[in-house]
């Protein structure tokens, strides 16, 4: 069976130390002072390919994270267009003394948004304190260092 990686060198030796950062950019060429660090190689002794994790698989990029959220997005409107459809009718809502009529599945998703919204609002102020808490921190540690 012949070597299939990109490493083989002419005379039919194989190792990474022969290759230019030029050609793999990720693969960091081991100095005088030793060989690279061992994280740097798996254990299979070739380093990762681009694109590719240490352990071979694709990685993940802001544009697939995108892609999967718009495609969650559409199947969860798809899913609210359905709820909508079989719950049109009409119902009588009483909230503080006041009376009025809606749809079922409006009336439905206005409390789910309102709940949503109750959670997210002290949850955003939390994030938001601890962003100001971690830059505070990041800024002393700077001036100190």
């Amino acid at each position: 069976m012949t070597d299939q990686h990109p490493d083989t060198s002419a005379n039919g030796s194989t190792g990474a130390s022969h290759n230019s950062p030029s050609t793999n950019p990720d693969h960091e060429v081991p100095t005088a002072t030793g060989p690279a660090p061992p994280s740097t190689v798996p254990p299979g002794g070739h380093p990762p390919t681009a694109g590719l994790t240490s352990k071979g698989k694709i990685r993940r990029t802001r544009v697939s994270a995108w892609w999967v959220g718009l495609i969650a997005a559409a199947i969860l409107l798809v899913a609210l267009l359905i709820f909508i459809a079989q719950n049109s009718h009409t119902v009588t809502i009483h909230y503080l003394g006041f009376e009025g009529q809606a749809s079922l599945a409006v009336a439905l998703l206005l409390a789910a948004v309102a709940g949503l919204l109750l959670v997210a609002i002290p949850g955003t102020a939390r994030i938001m304190q601890l962003r100001r808490a971690l830059k505070k921190n990041a800024a002393a540690a700077q001036s100190n260092g």
